[in-house]
């Protein structure tokens, strides 16, 4: 088997082999600083899609993977968390380039991803085995256990590529299931080379799978495929929707991850002292353009109470203008480009409808000037704070992906948790008070899958990750994000087995 890093064109990884697509399809992954080509890489189709679902169905229904034993399965998860510390630096480079991300921000996604690992490595090894279910008689022994659903087929996205591919590879391989794995065709070389350390680490034949191409036929095919037990997408709400359409007639089950429009509710309380609001400044600009607002849990409504939203506002802009946009990898950079020209066109026309729809712009709303380190062909946004926002308007009701603040003013707790929750996401969302029963009271209102307290975006790979409404179904991390690669079977004993009677005979 070819087990060494995928070189040239050679990007998809099948049945044990890093080979080009069946086609010969190529693609020009671009730098997203200054939309030059970073790299090429196979451009996968439909025949790749079913050669790698193929190659996953004989490692799973033939193969030892799924019967290997627990304590080795988790042992290889423990062997990858090691390789990715190992090329910790490397890896958060390649992050950087390829997603438009700081390198600072790429090494905390492999300390992240390799967190992922050693953390479903536990998981699995600390198991009892099964649970036993009293039948009401000692002649019964029942017990319900955990098995691996199969073939497993997931989708990632192009804002945390290595991170989210960890959130569905440690758990489905912890669980015993073999995959295939279709990176965004816009950020696909971290993933790349997490296959190449899974191999290097151990990884069986067939057990994992990688395909790289574009959404449409690659994720088509693999939604779709009936040899596919569960489809696991991390997306846009549309895309998830024709992802959970696709997957409908096979009754495969479906994870989607969808996104959000996510509210940050910050109360006057939290601003009482000096301390308290320049945190909250901090904690709301933080919320919002960590990775230029690439993040579906980021917090882009900043829901303020009235008292305070003059200075918070004005302040908020003041340290929002001095953000330095520029090359993830040059020092001092603290935020990059959008991941692409169409991502900066969204962004531009949200900020366009707004400002027709009677908000107030307080800072950026423009491209920046070029510099040494933000070239004019890369895909860079100034930081935007919109103020004298309302739930009418687009940009407070559809996720913009880009860095973009808007603002909206509440005078009650219950205005403020009747506008936090007047989304048809919910995602995620963050309560700023220093009223700990008030704080408490409101994150328990909150209809959101993450709720922060005086904090923002941080998570665990011990809790559950995501959202309500359209924000999708299903979770990752956490005993649920190993419980979806899992299908419970109820397996009942007689022990004294003996006639029925039920039939006269």
């Amino acid at each position: 088997m070819q087990h060494e890093d995928p070189s040239g064109l050679a990007t998809l990884f099948v049945a044990g082999q890093w080979r080009t697509a069946a086609d010969g399809g190529t693609r020009d992954v671009l730098d997203p600083a200054d939309a030059t080509v970073l790299a090429r890489v196979a451009e996968g189709g439909a025949e790749d899609a079913d050669a790698a679902v193929a190659a996953a169905r004989r490692a799973f229904d033939e193969g030892p993977w799924p019967r290997t034993p627990v304590a080795e399965r988790a042992a290889l998860l423990r062997r990858a968390a090691d390789l990715l510390q190992r090329d910790r630096e490397e890896l958060a480079l390649t992050e950087s380039r390829d997603a438009g991300k700081t390198v600072a921000e790429g090494r905390v996604d492999v300390d992240d991803v390799t967190a992922a690992f050693r953390y479903f490595a536990d998981l699995v090894v600390n198991e009892s085995g099964g649970r036993v279910v009293d039948a009401g008689s000692p002649d019964v022994h029942s017990v319900v256990v955990h098995e691996p659903v199969g073939v497993c087929a997931m989708i990632t996205p192009w804002n945390y590529p290595l991170l989210q591919a960890s959130w569905k590879v440690a758990p489905a391989l912890a669980a015993g299931n073999t995959f295939v794995l279709k990176p965004s065709e816009l950020t696909p070389l971290s993933t790349a080379r997490l296959m190449a350390l899974l191999a290097e680490a151990g990884l069986p034949e067939g057990v994992g799978n990688l395909v790289t191409g574009a959404g449409d036929p690659v994720g088509a095919r693999l939604s779709e495929h009936p040899d596919v037990d569960l489809v696991s997408f991390t997306g846009g709400l549309v895309s998830g929707v024709k992802v959970a359409q696709a997957a409908a007639p096979t009754v495969k089950k479906v994870a989607l991850e969808l996104g959000g429009k996510n509210p940050n509710v910050v109360f006057a309380d939290a601003c009482a002292t000096e301390a308290g609001f320049d945190t909250a400044v901090d904690q709301a600009l933080n919320a919002a353009f960590t990775h230029s607002g690439q993040v579906c849990s980021a917090g882009a409504r900043l829901i303020i109470e009235e008292p305070v939203r003059d200075r918070f506002v004005t302040e908020l802009a003041r340290r929002a203008e001095r953000i330095r946009l520029g090359r993830g990898t040059e020092p001092g950079v603290e935020c990059g480009p959008l991941i692409s020209r169409q991502q900066r066109e969204k962004t531009e026309r949200h900020v366009a409808d707004a400002l027709a729809d009677g908000a107030t712009l307080r800072c950026g709303g423009a491209r920046p000037e070029p510099a040494a380190d933000r070239p004019a062909e890369g895909y860079f946004y100034l930081p935007t704070v919109l103020d004298h926002c309302h739930g009418a308007m687009r940009v407070v009701r559809e996720e913009t992906f880009g860095p973009i603040l808007t603002v909206e003013t509440f005078h009650t707790e219950d205005e403020a948790v009747a506008l936090a929750n007047d989304t048809e996401y919910g995602l995620a969302g963050g309560v700023f008070s220093a009223d700990t029963a008030r704080a408490r009271r409101v994150a328990a209102r909150l209809r959101h899958g993450t709720v922060w307290i005086n904090d923002y975006h941080p998570y665990v790979p011990q809790a559950e990750w995501g959202g309500f409404g359209r924000s999708g179904v299903g979770r990752e991390l956490g005993p649920a994000g190993l419980a979806e690669y899992r299908e419970t079977k109820h397996v009942y004993e007689n022990l004294r087995p003996a006639p029925v009677r039920w039939f006269a005979g």
